[in-house]
C-alpha cells in the first residue's frame, strides 16, 4: 500500500495477529508497511472506498456484507515469493479468503483487488517487500521453521490512512453475527 498523491485511502484486511511473535521483527524489517501501522494481514481489499467518501452507508453496506460470510479457521502452512520481489506466507484457506474478497467485490464493483493491476489475486500475508534478497531468503527459512500458525478469522478490519501516510484501525466487521467495534463514529 502506498501512497496517491493527497487522497487517503482505505483497505479492508483480515488481521493476523497471531503470527506477531513468529513474523513481527521480520516485518518490521522488511515490509516498510509494518511501520506505518499496518498489522499483518491478508487483503480483502485494497484500495478502497477513498476515506474522504467514506460514510454510514457504505458501512452498513459493509457490515452487512460480512454478516453473510460465517468465521473461519485455518492455518498458515509456507512462505512463498512474487518473483523474487516480495516474500509472503500462504493460507490453507484460499477459498474462504477469496469468497470474502468476492462478496466485497460484487457489492462495489467500481473497486477492484489492488486497482484491477493483477490478474489473478492471491490471497497472502506479505511478510517482506522489496528488501535485500539475501535478508528475505534468510527470512523464508526462519519462518518456515515456525509453521504452520494456525487462527480463528471471525472479523474483517477497515484500515485508514492518515496525513503522515500511517494507517489505523478505523473499526471492525464481525463475520456471521459477530460483534462490531469501532474506533469511532464516521460522521454522515
Amino acid at each position: 500500500m502506498t501512497r496517491q498523491g493527497s487522497v487517503l485511502r482505505t483497505a479492508l484486511v483480515v488481521e493476523v495477529p497471531e503470527v506477531e511473535p513468529a513474523v513481527g521483527d521480520i516485518r518490521r524489517d522488511l515490509d516498510p508497511m509494518a511501520g506505518r501501522g499496518v498489522p499483518p494481514h491478508v487483503t480483502v481489499l485494497f484500495p478502497f472506498v477513498p476515506l474522504d467518501q467514506l460514510d454510514a452507508t457504505i458501512v452498513a453496506r459493509l457490515e452487512s456484507i460480512f454478516r453473510q460470510a460465517a468465521p473461519f479457521e485455518h492455518c498458515l502452512v509456507g512462505t512463498q515469493w512474487f518473483g523474487d520481489k516480495v516474500l509472503w506466507l500462504a493460507s490453507d484457506a484460499d477459498v474462504q479468503l477469496r469468497g470474502l474478497i468476492d462478496l466485497v467485490v460484487v457489492e462495489f464493483p467500481a473497486y477492484q483487488p489492488y486497482g484491477g493491476e493483477h490478474a489473478e489475486v492471491v490471497p497472502h500475508l506479505t511478510i517482506a517487500d522489496h528488501a535485500p534478497l539475501d535478508a528475505m531468503r534468510s527470512a523464508a527459512t526462519e519462518v518456515d521453521a515456525r509453521l504452520p500458525i494456525c487462527v480463528v478469522t471471525t472479523s474483517v478490519a477497515l484500515l485508514t490512512e492518515q496525513p503522515s501516510g500511517d494507517w489505523i484501525l478505523e473499526r471492525r466487521f464481525g463475520l456471521g453475527q459477530g460483534v462490531r467495534t469501532a474506533r469511532r463514529p464516521l460522521v454522515d
